[in-house]
């Protein structure tokens, strides 16, 4: 029911860019806008000091790590290639292509403890295999992943019209 109504609104592109990232339904802005106020808020709580540069600096930060983990693109500047188990924008990416895994934008950590990396680690493996084979083979890998990435977007869109026929009450088969 959330999804269908609320977070579907930020999934309205599955190939996201940067300012996607804030396109979203107000109650997930609230929801999202809580967790980055809460680090400053908690900091101000606990030491009873707080400079608003510093708050500024926190939420350029957020806003940064969010519109990169959107973009579309592997910087060599991104917060992954710093922080190990950070999302960016390629684990990322899927989420949006497929709806069903990679919920987390900022911790891998959550995504694998939860198991809803499950797809995404699949597809990965056939992505390498497929590129390896590509490589060996001496042909194009672009059209290999351009079919890799429909059949990703295709699951992803049974998944979502799965998740909507259960919200309407049908039985799914």
């Amino acid at each position: 029911m959330l999804y269908k109504h609320i977070h579907k609104i930020h999934h309205k592109y599955s190939a996201p860019f940067g300012l996607a990232a804030e396109y979203a339904h107000p109650a997930e802005v609230m929801i999202l806008g809580t967790g980055t106020i809460a680090g400053p808020l908690l900091y101000c709580y606990f030491t009873r000091d707080l400079h608003i540069v510093t708050v500024y600096l926190w939420i350029t930060l957020r806003l940064f790590q969010a519109v990169d983990a959107h973009s579309g693109y592997d910087f060599p500047w991104s917060l992954q290639h710093l922080v190990p188990f950070w999302s960016g924008a390629e684990h990322h990416d899927f989420h949006h292509m497929a709806f069903v895994n990679n919920f987390s934008t900022s911790f891998r950590w959550w995504d694998r403890v939860l198991g809803t990396d499950d797809k995404y680690l699949a597809y990965r493996a056939r992505f390498e295999a497929a590129k390896f084979e590509a490589k060996a083979k001496g042909i194009s890998f672009a059209e290999i992943e351009r079919k890799m990435v429909a059949e990703a977007e295709a699951e992803g869109i049974r998944a979502e019209a799965e998740v909507e026929r259960r919200g309407e009450g049908k039985k799914v088969r």
